[in-house]
């Protein structure tokens, strides 16, 4: 008797939750903690040792914020081939969890609830270089880019990139040549990051006619072009070492990484040059660890003394 009576109760109980899970999933909680990874490090290394940890507190839930309304607009321009791609065929807006009307005032609600709670919490520029982020993401990479040119993923990536200006800007109110270095980083690496999970997935952009370098190019021409990033990435983080400048640390941390880094790369590249299985996403997981690597030890470095 108490089943019959609870079940209308739990069904709108599980209904709730199955809403809730569709909003999470709206904004690509995967993306938002890597961008997260690359934030707090930042903000350690503008203050030279812990900043404020209300103000790191703040800082990341308005850039979770912000980076969670640009995965949303991007899920609700981008329904179409989500419905044409394998990999997206459980995103929200494809199995009817969410209406195209609730995702987009999401993502406007989070847009805005964002830019506002930095502007108050952090300061104005921090609060103007997140809703850059959000525009540069959905209009420059989402509208303009991602369906025209196999140039997206570079240039789009640039909005990854917002977050350690952020972080900076919270800190310390300006923007620095260590802040700017860190940026290029995160702009070098999102190809070699991207290009190789764009290639396991090849077929799925093909069919929804997405122009990415795999599909336009080669196998043997995206894993040279993944080689030159890959050492253009590491470049760049080393030279943080000198304009900082930076400890042992960073420097055995940035050092070592990178070589592994770059080794992936070129295994990836000899593999697509013998004709062999490629397996792009041992260097796709290898990115993200590197990133990692080389932003913890951005975090960590001030908090040593050598």
């Amino acid at each position: 008797m108490d089943t019959a009576v609870d079940t209308p109760v739990v069904q709108e109980r599980a209904r709730g939750l199955a809403k809730v899970r569709a909003y999470v999933a709206l904004t690509k909680p995967r993306v938002i903690e890597l961008l997260l990874i690359t934030t707090a490090p930042v903000m350690m290394l503008a203050q030279g040792g812990i900043p404020n940890l209300w103000l790191m507190l703040w800082t990341l839930v308005g850039g979770a914020l912000s980076a969670g309304s640009a995965g949303a607009f991007n899920c609700y321009i981008d329904r179409d081939m989500d419905r044409i791609m394998e990999r997206t065929s459980k995103r929200p807006l494809v199995t009817g969890a969410l209406s195209d009307r609730e995702a987009l005032v999401f993502a406007w609600i989070l847009g805005v609830v964002s830019v506002a709670l930095l502007c108050v919490t952090t300061n104005w520029l921090a609060a103007t270089l997140s809703a850059l982020a959000i525009f540069f993401y959905v209009v420059v990479y989402t509208l303009i880019l991602k369906r025209r040119t196999s140039q997206n993923i570079i240039w789009g990536g640039i909005a990854g990139c917002f977050p350690v200006l952020i972080g900076w800007a919270a800190v310390t109110e300006s923007i620095s040549w260590s802040a700017i270095i860190l940026f290029l980083v995160v702009f070098l690496w999102t190809p070699p990051h991207y290009w190789p999970f764009s290639m396991k997935f090849r077929d799925d952009y093909a069919a929804a006619n997405v122009p990415m370098l795999a599909v336009v190019r080669g196998r043997a021409q995206v894993g040279l072009q993944t080689i030159l990033y890959a050492w253009a990435t590491v470049a760049c983080s080393l030279l943080l070492i000198p304009i900082h400048p930076m400890g042992w640390t960073y420097t055995i941390v940035a050092v070592a990484s990178g070589a592994w880094f770059i080794i992936e790369s070129h295994k990836l590249y000899n593999r697509a040059i013998r004709g062999g299985e490629v397996r792009p996403m041992l260097l796709f997981h290898a990115s993200i660890t590197y990133l990692t690597l080389v932003f913890v030890a951005v975090g960590v470095d001030p908090l040593l003394p050598f």
